[in-house]
Order: structure tokens, then sequence, then C-alpha cells
């Protein structure tokens, strides 16, 4: 596979995971684009590599924890999904609500929870994060009981 037909296939991925993240839209298309150029840079690398999503993933979430390692050392605190200012629709507030919930895990469940959400396998995902397939199920499954309680809290 070429770097053109690796960014058109999984640029949108890894901006979305990006986003999940920080919530906003300039810095997770940074990110995005940091992370191809990494992936450009180390093209040779990923000829001898059969797991091609998981090492771009690795590389976008390595990008992003990174950048929010420095955001804390910098001591500058924003919010990850500021309140809204204006109405929304049903969905989209829904949508903001789980973005939030998401936000106030801890960083490996929120890595977890995003590759999840990018409909990556179960597998991948444990590779990537670097622990035991039945870890990440056990992992998952709690992540989903936590989000679950969180947007009933919200709805009721």
């Amino acid at each position: 596979m070429n770097f053109e037909s690796l960014y058109t296939v999984y640029s949108p991925k890894i901006f979305r995971v990006c986003l999940g993240y920080f919530n906003d839209a300039h810095l997770a298309k940074d990110i995005t684009q940091e992370t191809f150029v990494t992936v450009f840079e180390n093209l040779d690398k990923l000829k001898h590599s059969d797991n091609v999503s998981g090492w771009i993933y690795k590389i976008a979430t390595n990008k992003c924890l990174r950048h929010l390692e420095n955001k804390k050392r910098e001591k500058r605190v924003s919010p990850v999904f500021p309140p809204e200012d204006k109405e929304t629709d049903d969905e989209e507030n829904r949508s903001t609500k789980l973005h939030q919930a998401i936000s106030e895990l801890p960083e490996l469940e929120r890595i977890i929870i995003g590759l999840y959400l990018e409909d990556l396998s179960q597998e991948k995902i444990a590779e990537i994060v670097g622990i035991s397939y039945a870890n990440l199920r056990v992992k998952l499954h709690r992540i989903k009981e936590v989000l679950s309680k969180k947007m009933r809290k919200h709805e009721g």
C-alpha cells in the first residue's frame, strides 16, 4: 500500500480518534498530520509489517498522549469538552454527553474506548495498548458499564 492510499483510508479514522482526545478540530487535524508525517518518514518499516492499521493507530495514540503530557507540564488546564452555548438536537446532545463522559475516563480507558469506537478488533486494541486480550475484554466491559451509568445519569 502506498502512502496516498494509506492516508485516504486512515486519516478520517485517525482524525476521529484525535478528536476524541481533545474535542478541538484544529488540534485533532494537527495531530493527524503529525501522525502521517511519521508514517511517511517510516514507510519503509511498514513494508515489513502486516498490521498496518495497528501501527498507524499506535503512532496516533502516542502522539495524542505526548501532547497531553506536554500540556500537563505546561500547567495549562482546559476542558476537553467545553460546555455548549447553543441548543442542539437530541442526537447531537447525546453524542456530546457521550464524548464528555469519555473525556472523564482515565487515559488508558479513553484510548481503549476510542479505538473500540473506531471498530478495531479487540485483538488489535489489546496489541496497541499492550495488554492481554482477556484483560482488554474485562476493561472494555467495565468501561461500557461506567459510560452507561454516566449516560443514564445525564438523561435522568
